[in-house]
């Protein structure tokens, strides 16, 4: 198979040469996959390291949703994606019960060890928790009567409930244990991300040190009022030794935040991400027993509040509002949702556009509002969704 389009970054058109599930070459040919060409961007398809569902479907198998309101079934997850431009994710499992996490594990490798394709759409299941602090403001919307101390012991039965798939764990470094503990995540080759925490910076800087490699969504799951000076937000931003994901969907972090949090990580060390839960992408209305809502506008929110209650966008949402609202360019902003996630993940061959690489691409179009309009992606150089 054949594919054109123009790079985001120099706007020449080409043609890519498909073959075995990898690129095989380029050229200026005709394609047999030719959306517009030259009004049409090909680049690689998005990574997402945080996805807990999407569109009525939970990875944590209801815990986002209500009775009769999420299915059982993860498989749609990643063709909704696909409409999103995503080819590729990490099933993201939250704090809960050990059997719960346990339960959730097993049923995201039943469905991904059946089908080739979504085999490789997973490069490693996201572990968000239950190693989190346990007060208002860092704990977010995980359940308290869950949130507990690091247990090696525990981790080792989600490894195996996982098939050895795990390989992104958020923890505050702040509770008992965690520092070996993140040492001996790092030294099991999982990267360890800093999130939901209120630790004080030198407690950052012990874990950076320790192995810490991710700041995970930051500006979000933290207090509401901290200190100006020293806190774990800024120590975070300063650390060139941890990468920074973040939620730009409009929602999550203001304009002039995600402008400063863009500007001192840089493309190089930022990541989109979405962290979409089950009732992202379901019409606006009350779900969970009337706990959450989803609004028009589609955030997600405490039912009858302001206040934040999951994410409700793809990355086709946060990388065009990361390209209007901050200095970043489309082709910077793509790269902050495939290369960079995949190198974080030691993922070689995702997320670059050259000979030998994955052929995970998607055609698409910066409108001038709006989420990014997808006209095709591939996973494996198989079409996986066109419009």
């Amino acid at each position: 198979m054949r594919v054109r389009g123009k790079l985001c970054d120099t706007g020449e058109v080409v043609t890519l040469t498909l073959a075995g599930g990898r690129i095989a070459g380029f050229g200026r040919d005709s394609a047999d996959v030719d959306l517009g060409g030259s009004e049409v961007y090909l680049a690689p398809a998005f990574l997402d390291l945080q996805v807990n569902g999407f569109g009525g479907y939970d990875f944590n198998l209801g815990a986002w949703g209500g009775e009769g309101e999420v299915s059982s079934e993860l498989a749609p997850i990643f063709d909704l994606a696909a409409r999103a431009g995503t080819a590729a994710l990490c099933p993201t499992i939250t704090t809960n019960s050990r059997e719960a996490m346990i339960a959730a594990l097993k049923a995201i490798v039943d469905t991904v060890e059946q089908d080739r394709s979504l085999r490789h759409a997973v490069p490693g299941i996201h572990v968000e928790g239950p190693y989190i602090a346990a007060e208002d403001g860092p704990r977010g919307a995980h359940p308290l009567e869950h949130v507990r101390n690091p247990s090696w012991d525990e981790f080792q039965a989600f490894q195996d409930a996982a098939a050895g798939l795990i390989g992104i764990v958020t923890l505050a470094p702040e509770r008992p244990g965690a520092l070996r503990f993140i040492e001996q995540l790092s030294e099991a080759g999982v990267v360890v991300a800093l999130g939901h925490t209120g630790a004080e910076p030198a407690v950052i800087r012990d874990a950076v040190l320790a192995g810490a490699r991710m700041s995970t969504h930051l500006g979000n799951g933290s207090h509401a009022l901290i200190p100006r000076h020293s806190n774990y937000l800024w120590e975070q931003l300063a650390c060139d030794g941890l990468y920074a994901s973040i939620i730009a969907d409009g929602h999550h972090l203001p304009p002039s935040v995600l402008q400063t949090f863009v500007r001192t990580k840089g493309a190089e060390r930022l990541v989109l991400v979405s962290d979409a839960i089950s009732l992202g992408g379901l019409p606006a209305g009350r779900y969970a027993g009337g706990v959450r809502e989803v609004l028009p506008s589609g955030k997600v929110v405490v039912a009858g509040t302001p206040y934040l209650s999951g994410a409700g966008h793809l990355l086709d949402t946060c990388i065009a509002h990361v390209v209007r609202h901050t200095d970043l360019t489309l082709a910077q902003a793509v790269r902050c949702a495939t290369e960079v996630p995949a190198q974080l993940l030691g993922q070689g061959g995702r997320g670059e556009l050259r000979v030998g690489a994955d052929a995970d691409l998607v055609l698409l179009r910066m409108p001038d509002d709006g989420p990014l309009k997808i006209e095709a992606t591939l996973r494996l150089g198989e079409i996986i969704y066109k419009r």
